[in-house]
């Protein structure tokens, strides 16, 4: 950051930290003890897709790699969503996998194409809710949807009691964006 940025107020956004999503499987634990939500065994990555034969390339062999774990789908914004399945037990190897797609697109030079990860929670009840990353921001917030395009802000705000310290929370709830439709939500 340059004396010119300091002087118009611009501040430099917090580096990525991909290794950040290996905190998840502890904070899930965290959550499922303050809020009875349990992981579904569902993750999913979005990014928008660049043109060319490179990244063609690239995401075929993210889905070779993942196999029949993975379903590819693309959202009204021109995101493309990748949704990785595992044992709703195994919060572990869901991260791998999500940590693998982000590392392999951030590896090739696409790291700038990445929007989010995230994991998905839910209960008997039917409540749900996502652990999402922001890709450029370094951090983590929940996101609880309800129907019609509402949201649970009470579980928000609980989960984010409950995670505080467990991961690199987003401060700015301006920046807790919906991800209406998320594939694994």
């Amino acid at each position: 950051m340059g004396w010119l940025d300091t002087l118009l107020g611009r501040s430099k956004p917090a580096p990525p930290n991909l290794d950040a999503l290996f905190a998840l499987p502890s904070a899930a634990v965290t959550l499922q003890a303050a809020t009875g939500l349990v992981p579904t065994g569902l993750g999913s990555v979005s990014f928008r897709a660049a043109e060319g034969g490179a990244f063609a390339t690239l995401e075929s062999d993210v889905q070779a790699l993942l196999g029949d774990r993975v379903d590819k789908s693309s959202d009204s914004y021109g995101y493309t969503w990748l949704l990785v399945r595992r044992s709703p037990d195994d919060v572990s190897d869901l991260v791998t996998e999500l940590h693998a797609v982000n590392a392999s697109l951030e590896g090739a030079g696409f790291g700038p194409s990445l929007l989010c990860s995230l994991v998905s929670f839910a209960d008997p009840n039917g409540r749900r809710l996502a652990i999402v990353y922001l890709y450029k921001r370094g951090t983590f917030y929940p996101f609880a949807p309800l129907s019609g395009q509402h949201r649970d802000n009470a579980l928000e705000l609980q989960a984010r009691g409950a995670l505080e310290g467990e991961l690199p929370l987003e401060q700015d709830l301006g920046r807790w964006f919906p991800v209406w439709g998320a594939p694994g939500l």
